[in-house]
């Protein structure tokens, strides 16, 4: 009697060339990040506008508390991005994008009712909320449905948001600030969301979950609360001026004490929270570290310009969009080339040129002045770093993610999108207090500004009586001849030369922190390497997606 044997069924192998089904499952993927990214670009204009807007008492508020809008936004993010991974396989890609969804379309609309910054600020947290999971699920969704032969191709396709994020954000961020109001920055997500529901309802491809690992609930009671603990005490520097205030110490150690503690134990069981075994991977630990010095270099550095552009040379929100948009436009250049070079050459190959031009752009900042050119400077500028970006930051994650096995990938996507916010976070803190550490070093930008704004609004009688607490100004004045009206015209010159002195100077650490990102660029991997994708992958799940009508 002879018995025959069946082999099991290998992995399909995959086309070489993206096929339409693939596309259609990006385009529910971008389509979210597009919200995501495009609401973080929308709202860097808007602070200059909510600063006026929630003013107390007739004075604007200082830029420390209205960056909260961005901080809380982000710090939301990466508190509930480590649930992403188990929940993932617990509910499934499908079910748990479409909620994600969902809660962030909830948050925008709550975002348009904000009647003052603390409002505002909790509503973005709620936002927040369900944007942090729109990356990392739609990084595994791509990652699976793409195959490790054409990983950065469709890593290429989902940095198409990030291309449009610094295009359109800024644009229609100041289009609907100056036309409408600042509501409609949030409420145009209202539609898109809808659309993106029924469109990722349609699309993505039945759920398989495999919900045989239990959540980490031990590890969830120490690093989320530590993780906002920690991120709440550093976002809280700018507010108090400097680290040594209890509000910035008590949640910042407490935040830390959790946080290594959860590293400690994560080690024990056999499936936690954040896998941090996946660091034995040489390349995801190399593109950890150089995915986090960049970003809160790079995205932390950026987020001034709009505010130079508004405050020092008075530009409005959208004529500051317009001026910001070519640092997308060059990204759009690159990035697809990038994409495209990383399924062929090594990443270590690439990313140093994309970082080399990001830092050199940003070491041009720092001899920003109030009078600087558009044309002649501040555009070639970012046009220039726009190139470095699109060549750096999606090559990055490509290289860490093609070397893990199918089922790190959850794990892996989870691990760079939560170094990404943190870093983000810490990088929008520090600058945001050395920018305010720099005006209060010129005192006169602050008192000189109130003036002016005085002037403006109620006119010279008015602010001729606030000089008695604006005794600089009230020096200023005198020197210039007691003409309060006619020095007017002197005291904006000289602060706005002040504010681009502060600007500058800010720039200058920028730049100093880009250069670091070269020295960990220099470990990545300068070989060829095999992709894993495959490894431990059944056949039906990782065969090529099929569309769900």
């Amino acid at each position: 009697m002879s018995t025959t044997t069946t082999a099991p069924a290998a992995p399909p192998d995959y086309p070489d060339k993206i096929d339409a089904a693939v596309l259609k499952v990006a385009g529910v993927v971008v389509l979210g990040a597009i919200m995501s990214i495009l609401d973080i670009t929308v709202v860097n204009v808007a602070l200059r506008t909510f600063q006026n807007v929630f003013a107390v008492d007739g004075r604007p508020l200082d830029y420390s508390a209205v960056a909260w809008t961005v901080t809380g936004y982000t710090l939301a993010l990466a508190t509930v991005i480590p649930l992403s991974g188990w929940a993932a396989d617990r509910f499934g890609t499908k079910r748990l994008y479409m909620m994600a969804i969902l809660l962030f379309t909830l948050g925008s609309a709550l975002c348009a009712t904000a009647t003052g910054i603390h409002m505002l600020v909790a509503f973005r947290v709620i936002q927040g909320l369900g944007g942090g999971m729109l990356m990392p699920l739609g990084m595994t969704i791509m990652t699976r449905a793409a195959g490790p032969k054409r990983m950065g191709r469709l890593m290429a396709v989902l940095g198409v948001p990030m291309l449009l994020g610094p295009i359109f954000g800024p644009i229609l961020g100041g289009y609907l600030i100056d036309a409408f109001s600042w509501h409609f920055i949030f409420l145009i997500n209202v539609p898109i969301g809808i659309l993106a529901l029924v469109y990722a309802w349609r699309v993505l491809p039945r759920d398989r979950p495999h919900p045989s690992e239990s959540l980490d609930w031990r590890g969830l009671l120490m690093m989320s609360p530590g993780l906002a603990l920690f991120l709440y005490g550093i976002s809280s520097i700018p507010e108090q001026g400097g680290v040594g205030h209890p509000k910035v110490l008590i949640p910042g150690i407490v935040g830390l004490a959790l946080i290594a503690s959860f590293v400690v134990y994560s080690f024990r069981p056999a499936h936690p929270l954040l896998d941090f075994r996946l660091f034995r991977n040489r390349n995801l630990t190399v593109s950890v570290i150089t995915m986090f010095i960049f970003a809160a270099s790079f995205f932390g550095g950026l987020l001034l310009v709009p505010q130079f552009l508004q405050q020092v040379q008075g530009e409005t929100p959208l004529s500051a969009g317009w001026l910001i948009a070519p640092q997308g436009l060059g990204a759009v250049l690159t990035m697809p080339i990038a994409g495209a070079l990383v399924d062929r050459f090594p990443v270590g190959r690439i990313v140093p040129f994309g970082l080399l031009l990001i830092t050199g752009g940003m070491f041009t900042l720092t001899q920003l002045q109030a009078d600087s050119s558009h044309w002649g400077f501040l555009i070639p500028v970012l046009f220039v770093m726009g190139l470095g970006m699109g060549a750096t930051m999606m090559p990055i994650m490509t290289s860490a993610l093609k070397t893990l096995t199918h089922h790190e990938v959850a794990r892996g996507t989870t691990l760079l999108n939560i170094t990404q916010q943190i870093a983000s976070s810490v990088g929008v803190a520090i600058f945001s207090v050395l920018l305010t550490n720099a005006f209060k070093d010129r005192p006169l930008v602050g008192q000189g500004g109130q003036y002016l704004q005085t002037v403006q609004t109620q006119g010279p009688e008015a602010a001729r009586s606030a000089l008695a607490r604006l005794p600089l100004v009230g020096q200023f004045l005198a020197e210039q001849g007691g003409n309060a009206q006619a020095a007017a015209g002197a005291l904006a010159a000289r602060v706005a030369d002040l504010a681009a002195q502060a600007y500058a100077h800010t720039f200058w650490f920028a730049a100093g922190f880009v250069t670091l990102t070269l020295v960990a660029a220099a470990f990545l991997p300068r070989k060829h390497e095999e992709a894993h994708l495959l490894d431990d992958a059944d056949a039906d799940e990782v065969a090529p997606p099929v569309l769900m009508h």
